[in-house]
């Protein structure tokens, strides 16, 4: 009894955890507020929500974070692990041409979690969720050994088909748009105990996907797309292994961000490496019949070939992808 009660004064005279505030409360404290959306027919509050489907189809997609292995606490506010979870998942919705319109996202954490950092993370999941005009309707919380994070994304797809992995052609053009490189790099700062350059420990702390590229490349006849999560060479052989083409990419012209080369220079590193094998920056990769304007800030950076599925860099077939794999 004495035990139970010095416990309970050591964590009245600390921060509020997730033991204090309960499974019910939490959820209560996550859900108020949320604002109001013509889409969110039921919201949370129910065994399940309900959202509005104007186009008669739903794309779905999540991604599972996990402490240690995709995120750090002691490198990274709950605000950009917030954002990072939920930009994992929305950029999946704009690979294949939607724009999404929820979130519904599962929490697992420790009991001795501060209850301002679920609070926190969850300002972080709505914050990076609204850049798209998304909104978070439901979810479900657990207690669990690190903090997890499993995102689900609906998406729009306005009426369009989906734009598949499988419809790369012989002809097309490659184009890429969004930052590649800049989350290894970060990475690789933070790995060896630096905070700077600041925008390159940013952009592993939080990414920042080229959202509306994805419906653009839709509109303007994308063939194929895919989100570049794992890296360059290893997304671009998932879709040259989908759609049964050669892809070849050429780096000549490719710009190196000052930050980057600043970086690598330090660590006699070649800086293109990041960009051809470095992930989490979720750029997307896409390709178009030849002779198509390119929609946004799609760059070209190389063509589709026939042939046994491979991915040649400047002439040099890549049988290493450099990207990352579980359970490798």
């Amino acid at each position: 009894m004495e035990a139970r009660s010095a416990d309970r004064l050591h964590r009245m005279g600390s921060e509020t955890t997730l033991q204090d505030t309960g499974e019910f409360s939490l959820i209560e404290r996550i859900t108020t507020g949320l604002p109001d959306d013509e889409r969110v027919l039921v919201g949370p509050g129910d065994d399940a929500a309900l959202l509005a489907t104007p186009h008669g189809s739903v794309v779905v997609t999540t991604d599972v974070l996990v402490e240690g292995q995709h995120f750090r606490r002691d490198w990274s506010t709950a605000i950009d692990i917030g954002r990072k979870a939920a930009a994992a998942s929305l950029a999946d919705v704009a690979a294949m041409g939607g724009t999404a319109t929820g979130l519904v996202v599962g929490f697992g954490a420790p009991a001795d979690l501060p209850t301002s950092w679920a609070l926190e993370c969850t300002a972080g999941l709505r914050e990076e969720a609204a850049t798209v005009g998304a909104c978070l309707i439901g979810g479900d919380v657990v207690q669990a050994p690190q903090v997890v994070l499993s995102v689900t994304a609906l998406g729009d797809l306005g009426g369009r088909p989906p734009v598949l992995r499988s419809g790369a052609r012989p002809g097309d053009v490659v184009a890429v748009a969004g930052r590649l490189g800049w989350s290894a790099a970060g990475l690789a700062l933070l790995s060896r105990g630096f905070r700077s350059p600041k925008v390159l420990v940013d952009a592993h702390r939080f990414p920042e996907p080229p959202y509306a590229a994805g419906p653009d490349a839709a509109a303007a006849g994308a063939t194929a797309m895919i989100d570049v999560s794992d890296g360059l060479i290893a997304d671009v052989r998932h879709l040259a292994e989908a759609s049964g083409v050669v892809i070849r990419l050429v780096t000549d012209g490719w710009e190196i961000p000052e930050p980057m080369q600043a970086a690598a220079a330090a660590y006699n590193i070649d800086p293109l490496e990041w960009m051809l094998t470095g992930g989490e920056d979720h750029a997307l990769l896409a390709t178009f019949p030849a002779g198509t304007p390119l929609p946004g800030e799609f760059r070209s950076i190389g063509t589709v070939e026939a042939g046994e599925p491979a991915v040649v860099v400047n002439d040099v077939v890549r049988e290493a992808d450099g990207g990352f794999r579980h359970f490798a």
